[in-house]
């Protein structure tokens, strides 16, 4: 008794807790929470959905860097039963982001969407998702650097980065994406694996928006 332990409540304050008892299976705690919450993440993420395995893996990263939200999509170039595996069911995530959660000392969980037409996300449905802000997409095409296009980002703008499959957009998903406003950003020619490309790309929007 009289450890003291972090605590946060998820999407609410964080604070401290005072252990005051313990027995039969049971702590008491006495709790002290700050009066102010963490700031949201200002960066969400639009994913085309990996294989389950790198799914499992990019849960508790994605919370840890810190991302308002996690919209998971089809392409061309995504298997249609990856959409079947149970990481993407509620049960299966969320201890994952709450480690993600816990490593960073932040309380925002992140919002997940899943979506196996694109088309109809990018048209029909990302306008709520996503109503106000700057889009990127990562291509290795590109000549604009990340800090390039976000040097006039304002404090409290919100930034969605799109992340394709590891066979990268096709044609058809490049346009559209465009289409919808994201800037075309590098990080360099070279072709990385959905893992490394989300951790870099979220590490440099986070970098270049920091205020």
């Amino acid at each position: 008794m009289g450890s003291e332990v972090r605590i946060g409540v998820v999407d609410g304050p964080v604070g401290t807790a005072t252990v005051t008892s313990l027995g039969e299976g049971r702590v008491t705690l006495q709790c002290a929470l700050e009066a102010s919450v963490p700031p949201r993440p200002r960066v969400d993420i639009l994913l085309a959905l990996p294989r389950p395995k790198v799914m499992r893996r990019l849960w508790a990263p994605l919370a840890e860097l810190g991302v308002g939200q996690i919209i998971l999509t089809n392409a061309e170039k995504v298997e249609r039963d990856y959409f079947d595996t149970h990481i993407l069911r509620e049960e299966g995530y969320l201890p994952l982001l709450m480690t993600g959660l816990q490593q960073a000392r932040d309380t925002h969980l992140p919002r997940v969407s899943i979506h196996k037409r694109f088309k109809v996300l990018i048209e029909d449905d990302l306008p709520a998702l996503f109503p106000e802000g700057r889009r990127l997409i990562a291509h290795p095409d590109s000549t604009a650097t990340i800090a390039g296009a976000l040097g006039a980002v304002g404090p409290d703008e919100r930034v969605l980065i799109a992340v394709g499959p590891e066979g990268g957009w096709n044609v058809f998903e490049l346009d559209m994406l465009r289409a919808h406003g994201f800037e075309h950003v590098s990080m360099g020619p070279r072709t990385l694996t959905t893992t490394t490309a989300c951790i870099a790309l979220l590490a440099l929007v986070h970098s270049a928006t920091y205020h």
